[in-house]
């Protein structure tokens, strides 16, 4: 019963629509709109389902954004100079407008082994210390998750994960606001850097677990079939999204 059960599974998955999309941003919103990619829907459908936009949203930072802040002392003391009555507050960070590109999973294949692009944009709202103005941050990354079949002793293949990681280049964060205080560009510099090398990290730490998670549902057998057919009708060239407006470093129009 246990390949049956994980056929009726692909089978939900695919006959279900994907979820519209909220206002997506520029760019990705144009991408891949008529993805055929079975295996690619398979992912978009069960992330949906795991509610992934919402694990990432609500990601805390916790010690690690008070790491971050120390990169600058200067304008740590700058920030408390006159304000020792005001010493427990703390800076925050809150993840907003969490976008995830469903409809534009690319897909590669070679032979028993493929990987899935996924491409992910939010907001961040950064409130300092000590001041009540929020700075809007945006940022934006690629996740890419390799997989591939693989025989053991007796000649049955099982489905391995391979690396699960965020695309160093595609890894961007930019300032949103305009209107910065001088004292403050220097300490934005610095947290934008740190924020590059932390926010990758957990963001896999959400995504990766699901997607290992949705395909290790499947039978090896479907899942060989659903390869071979998809690898023999892979296009040779795929088009590329218009950057979005977190990938150019500029406020959205």
């Amino acid at each position: 019963m246990c390949p049956l059960w994980r056929l009726l599974i692909l089978l939900e998955l695919l006959a279900l629509p994907l979820a519209p999309r909220k206002q997506p941003w520029s760019g990705l919103a144009q991408a891949h709109r008529d993805n055929k990619s079975s295996l690619a829907r398979i992912i978009a459908q069960g992330l949906i389902k795991h509610n992934a936009e919402s694990r990432i949203q609500n990601i805390h930072f916790g010690d690690r954004l008070n790491a971050l802040a120390q990169v600058a002392p200067g304008m740590v003391g700058w920030l408390i100079s006159g304000r020792k009555h005001q010493q427990q507050q703390e800076s925050s960070i809150n993840i907003t407008n969490m976008q995830l590109d469903y409809g534009g999973i690319q897909m590669s294949f070679h032979k028993e082994w493929f990987s899935a692009n996924i491409s992910l944009e939010f907001d961040l709202e950064l409130r300092p210390p000590f001041d009540n103005n929020i700075i809007k941050m945006c940022a934006h990354m690629s996740i890419v998750v390799e997989f591939w079949l693989e025989k053991d002793e007796f000649g049955r293949r099982d489905l391995v994960i391979g690396k699960c990681d965020a695309e160093p280049s595609s890894v961007h964060v930019a300032v949103l606001t305009e209107a910065i205080p001088p004292k403050m560009k220097q300490f934005l510099h610095n947290l934008k850097d740190n924020l590059q090398e932390v926010l990758p990290q957990l963001v896999e730490s959400q995504v990766c677990p699901l997607i290992g998670e949705i395909l290790g549902q499947l039978d090896v057998k479907l899942l060989k079939s659903l390869i071979e057919q998809e690898a023999a009708y892979e296009p040779t060239h795929q088009e590329s999204s218009q950057p979005s407006a977190c990938q150019a470093g500029a406020p959205p129009s």
